[in-house]
C-alpha cells in the first residue's frame, strides 16, 4: 500500500511538476517533480530544470596496521584495525544560488559533526558560506580523504593545518588565480571538544578567540591533462575555548607519526600556557602531467607569548615539510579541482581501474631549545619515509597499501609518557636528558605496514 501511495505521488509530480500541494505543517508548496539517477555510484536526485539536486556523499575506509622493527627498550606498539571513516553527507543545491550540506561521522561507534553549511553561489566566481567546514589554508587538507595518495595525511599538516571550524568563508576562483578568506570559532569535532566549549564559557566566562586564514593560488598552467599550482596561506590563530579546560590562553601542538591505528603520540610540546596568538604560515608548490601527480609544502609556526605574563626575545618557533609524489602505472591520469584549489578522483586506465604508486619523505620539528634555557620547548622531532601502492577498481572502490619508516628523536617522548633511549647504565628512560646515546641512536625508531579499504557511494 505504501509503495502504491509512493509510485503514484511521483507519477502526480511528473506529470503535474507546476501543482501545489499542502504540506505537514498546512503550508501551500510548489511541487516539482524530480528523477533519481546513478552518477559514478552516487545517488542524485534532479528536476527537470535543474534549479534543484539533492545527493548523498558517503564513504566507509576499513583500516589495519602492523608495527615493527622499533628498538628492544621502546614501549610496545600494538597492531590493530579500525573503521577509520564512515561518514555519511547529504548535499543539496536547493535553488541555482543556495546551497546547504550536512555531514557526519560514524566511524568506531562514535558521533561527530564534521560539515554543516549554507553557501551562497549567486556571484560568478565566488562563494560564500557560515557553518563548518575547513578553512582554506592547506593543500592537502582539503583534499578528500578519498583522493589522498596516503593513508594519512603528513605530520606537519596534521600539527598545523586548521582542519573543521564554525566560521565565515569566502573564496574566489577563475582558472588561473584561487583565494580564499576565513574568520574561524571554535573547532568543530567530537562531544569532548563541545563539552570545553561550554565549560570554559560557564566556569570562565572565556570569550570564544577568532582565527584569520588568508590564502592565494596561482595556476600559470591549469589544463585537465597538467597543471602546477603555486599556493601560500597564512593563519592568525588566538587561543579557542575548544581547547581543554583550564589550558585556556594556552597552545599544544601533537601529531601520531603518520598513522592512525596506533595512537602513541611521540611528538608534543605539552601545554605552552600564557599564549597571546599563533601566526602559522605556509607555502605549496603543487603539479600534475598525465598519470604524474607532485605536491610539497612548507610549514611553520610562530608562538608569540603574552608580554605581561612572558618575557621572551623572540616567538617560539616551529616548522615541518613534506614532498611526495604518485605515478599512475595504467595509463590513467591524475585531475585537479580549480574550484576548490585541491586535487580530485583520478582517471583510471582501464575498464576495471588502475594501479598508482606513490613516494613521499616528511619532516616535522617541535624543539625550540637554543639559547631559551628554562623556557625551552622539547616536543620532540621526527623523520619519515613512505611507499603507497592504491589500486582503483572503477571509480568508487580503492585498496591502499601503505609501507612506512619514521625515525623519532630523544626529545619525542610523548611529554614525558614514552621511551626515548637509554641512560648509563643500560636502562631505558623517558627523561630524555638521561638518554647516554648519540643523537643518531636515541629515539624510537620502527616500521610500519598499513592498508585500507575503501568504498565511496
Amino acid at each position: 500500500m505504501l509503495a502504491a501511495l509512493v509510485l503514484g505521488s511521483m507519477a502526480f509530480a511528473q506529470t503535474e511538476e507546476k501543482a501545489k500541494a499542502v504540506d505537514q505543517y498546512g503550508n501551500t508548496v510548489d511541487v516539482k517533480a524530480v528523477s533519481a539517477s546513478s552518477r559514478d555510484g552516487i545517488m542524485v536526485f534532479e528536476s527537470k530544470d535543474k534549479d534543484y539536486k539533492l545527493w548523498f556523499d558517503s564513504r566507509v575506509q576499513v583500516d589495519f596496521g602492523h608495527y615493527f622493527g622499533a628498538q628492544e627498550w621502546a614501549d610496545p606498539i600494538g597492531d590493530g584495525a579500525s573503521v577509520r571513516r564512515a561518514r555519511f553527507a547529504v548535499k543539496t543545491q536547493i535553488t541555482p544560488d543556495w546551497y546547504g550540506e550536512v555531514d557526519m561521522e560514524l566511524a568506531n561507534g562514535s558521533f561527530e559533526l564534521k560539515d554543516a553549511i549554507v553557501r551562497y553561489n549567486g556571484l560568478k566566481n565566488f562563494q560564500f558560506s557560515v557553518g563548518s567546514q575547513k578553512p582554506d589554508f592547506s593543500l592537502s587538507r582539503n583534499t578528500s580523504s578519498r583522493y589522498l595518495e596516503f593513508m594519512e595525511r603528513p605530520m606537519v599538516v596534521n600539527a598545523f593545518a586548521p582542519s573543521r571550524h564554525l566560521g565565515v568563508f569566502g573564496k574566489y576562483a577563475n582558472k588561473y588565480v584561487f583565494a580564499g578568506a576565513s574568520i574561524l570559532f571554535q573547532e568543530i569535532e567530537g562531544q569532548e571538544t563541545r563539552d570545553y566549549v561550554e565549560a570554559n564559557n560557564k566556569d570562565y566566562g572565556m570569550d570564544e578567540g577568532l582565527s584569520y586564514v588568508g590564502k592565494v593560488v596561482v595556476r600559470p598552467i591549469n589544463e585537465p591533462d597538467y597543471g602546477i599550482h603555486v599556493g601560500g596561506a597564512v593563519m592568525y590563530d588566538q587561543p579557542k575555548t575548544s581547547d581543554e579546560t583550564g589550558v585556556y590562553n594556552g597552545t599544544r601542538f601533537s601529531c601520531r607519526n603518520a598513522t592512525n591505528i596506533s595512537r602513541k603520540k611521540y611528538i608534543d610540546t605539552d601545554d605552552i600556557k600564557n599564549t597571546d596568538h599563533n601566526l602559522i604560515a605556509t607555502a605549496e608548490l603543487a603539479g600534475h602531467v598525465n598519470g604524474l601527480r607532485l605536491e610539497g609544502a612548507w610549514m611553520s609556526d610562530w608562538t608569540y607569548m603574552d608580554p605581561e605574563k612572558v618575557v621572551l626575545d623572540k616567538p617560539y618557533h616551529f616548522q615541518g615539510w613534506y614532498v611526495e609524489g604518485g605515478y599512475l602505472l595504467l595509463g590513467g591520469k591524475q585531475s585537479y579541482d580549480s574550484d576548490g584549489a585541491k586535487f580530485n578522483r583520478v582517471r583510471n586506465g582501464r575498464n576495471w581501474g588502475d594501479i598508482e604508486l606513490a613516494l613521499k619523505y616528511e619532516f616535522l620539528d617541535m624543539n625550540d631549545y637554543e639559547g631559551r634555557g628554562e623556557q625551552a620547548i622539547y616536543g620532540g622531532s621526527a623523520e619519515l619515509y613512505g611507499a603507497a601502492l592504491n589500486f582503483y577498481f572503477t571509480k568508487n572502490v580503492k585498496i591502499a597499501l601503505n609501507y612506512q619508516y619514521v625515525n623519532n628523536d630523544r626529545y619525542a617522548n610523548g611529554k614525558g609518557k614514552l621511551y626515548c633511549g637509554l641512560d648509563a647504565e643500560g636502562n631505558a628512560t623517558k627523561d630524555f636528558t638521561k638518554v647516554a646515546a648519540a643523537d643518531g641512536e636515541a629515539g624510537v625508531n620502527y616500521h610500519m605496514l598499513l592498508a585500507r579499504f575503501q568504498v565511496a557511494f
